[in-house]
């Protein structure tokens, strides 16, 4: 007992303690830190492509190292999957400064845009690009993934979909043309006011319930016009003007009967 009480008072004992610690923790992340996995399956020409992609049409805000600036966020460590998602949908290059970047036609096919999101994968680790099967949305549950999108996600976007304002001029856009990879990779990144939402908030399972369900909204309305798919407002003001336009014509009809 006198020998184990003298190796726990040893001098040396915080210094292995901290090793120890510092190497469990490292071993933790490297298990739950998102996979950079599009770096590693990307070829050493696409990501040198990328670099020249960037360099010629990002380094110019971003920096040259993607270091970023006092304005613009650095991109090292934001991963593949959040370079993908703004630069297919258009809202990078940004075509001038404003309250938040709008989707438009992208500067970048496909391809351009993996292989820039390539190159800034390998400046740090992040959330990789999702494989095809991960947001198909034919093996999800449309039914589970409305009460999921309901509860995270309805409050900004609407309860289809359908987008909503936000404050200070920003906004929740509309999802009904946003393709299965980028909703998912949206998910995973939370771009402009979105919060992201990891495995620990909502599954791979979960985020393609998701998927299903905004693809589902997709076919065609089952009660007719869907009036903007705006809940009771629009449907508040159809009946208003529908409605009182009738009794005041029932009315004009009426008294002219009368008379």
């Amino acid at each position: 007992m006198k020998a184990l009480a003298a190796s726990r008072r040893h001098r040396l004992a915080p210094v292995i303690l901290m090793t120890l610690a510092l190497f469990l923790t490292g071993a933790v992340y490297a298990a739950l830190a998102p996979s950079s996995a599009q770096a590693n399956s990307a070829s050493a020409d696409d990501i040198e492509e990328g670099r020249r992609l960037f360099i010629t049409n990002c380094s110019t805000c971003h920096g040259m190292d993607a270091e970023g600036s006092e304005t613009v966020p650095s991109l090292i460590g934001v991963g593949a999957a959040s370079v993908h998602f703004q630069v297919i949908t258009g809202r990078m290059p940004m075509d001038a400064d404003s309250p938040q970047a709008g989707a438009k036609p992208p500067q970048f096919n496909d391809e351009q845009a993996r292989q820039i999101a390539a190159y800034i994968a390998t400046l740090g680790p992040g959330p990789g690009i999702p494989g095809e099967d991960v947001v198909d949305p034919e093996l999800g549950n449309a039914a589970e993934g409305m009460q999921l999108f309901r509860t995270n996600c309805a409050m900004c976007h609407n309860f289809v979909g359908a987008g909503g304002a936000l404050s200070n001029g920003k906004y929740a856009p509309a999802l009904d043309e946003s393709t299965p990879i980028e909703i998912y990779e949206a998910m995973i990144t939370g771009p402009q006011s979105m919060p992201v939402f990891n495995n620990a908030n909502l599954n791979e399972e979960d985020k393609r319930n998701i998927i299903a369900y905004l693809m589902a909204q997709r076919e065609p309305n089952p009660g007719g016009f869907s009036l903007g798919s705006l809940g009771s407002v629009s449907e508040g003001v159809w009946a208003f003007l529908v409605g009182f336009g009738l009794l005041i014509g029932a009315a004009v009809w009426i008294g002219a009967r009368s008379s």
